[in-house]
């Protein structure tokens, strides 16, 4: 008897035209592969239906843009089976990983998640080596137990009923091949969320937070989580999360002295 379970995949998506491909053609194997577009222009819905075409169970659903928990909820409505997977449109799965989540049993009493290893492509460097910390994330759902926490505008999460069990096998490959200049953006547009999303729960920004977890998030991902066995490439990285926590505090403390600055 087959006793894999049967599994849904849901990807979200708008203009990852050089991604989506190879995230999707990661799924294989899936038996439902749910993809949300949010009104991609550059070509990214003609690969998802060219997939589709060929034979993967691509079933493509153009919505606008509600932020990205609640985009991700709906995708994960639209699933078809219990237990679901959820990439972001720049990731893949390896191999390893791949097999590893085909070969897990059809049922696991009291778990409602697996967490999984994903690791970021370095620019210069490539996916670190395995002597460096890489993080863990809640990817794999059961449908039933699990939902977005859809108060959080940034880095969603799930809200889940039942343990988070742990898949080390393998990993989820983020590619980061883009450059500074397009990634700053980026970095901003995370912290601005996270900073509004603070400054609603009633946090605010000290000498201290804006001075010091900075410098602590460099050391702990540069030294701590070993990027500097990744060279320049592993500062760079360890520099730019850093970056990230320095504005999302000054934004924070903008938010709370000078509210009405546009950017904030």
């Amino acid at each position: 008897m087959d006793s894999r379970k049967p599994l849904s995949a849901f990807v979200i998506c708008k203009d990852e035209a050089r991604t989506i491909g190879a995230c999707l053609e990661s799924l294989a194997g899936f038996d439902d592969i749910v993809v949300v577009d949010s009104g991609s222009t550059d070509g990214t819905l003609d690969i998802v239906r060219e997939l589709a075409t060929s034979g993967m169970p691509i079933r493509l659903f153009e919505r606008d843009w509600p932020g990205y928990a609640a985009q991700k909820q709906f995708a994960l409505e639209q699933c078809r089976h219990d237990w679901c997977l959820n990439l972001d449109a720049d990731e893949k799965l390896d191999d390893a990983l791949r097999a590893a989540i085909h070969a897990l049993p059809t049922d696991m009493p009291g778990v409602a998640a697996y967490a999984v290893r994903r690791a970021d492509w370095l620019p210069g460097y490539g996916y670190p080596p395995r002597g460096v910390h890489v993080r863990s994330l809640v990817k794999l759902v059961h449908g039933s137990r699990a939902r977005y926490d859809t108060s959080q505008a940034v880095h969603e999460g799930f809200i889940l009923d039942g343990r988070v069990g742990k898949i080390t096998t393998g990993r989820i490959l983020h590619d980061r091949l883009i450059s500074i200049s397009e990634e700053t953006p980026k970095i901003a547009n995370y912290a601005r969320l996270k900073a509004r999303a603070l400054h609603a729960s009633g946090r605010r920004a000290s000498l201290a937070s804006i001075g010091l977890n900075p410098a602590g998030r460099f050391l702990k991902s540069y030294l701590l989580q070993r990027y500097f066995l990744c060279g320049r490439p592993g500062l760079i990285y360890a520099g730019m999360l850093a970056v990230y926590v320095f504005l999302t505090e000054a934004m924070l403390y903008r938010l709370e002295e000078t509210p009405d600055l546009p950017e904030e």
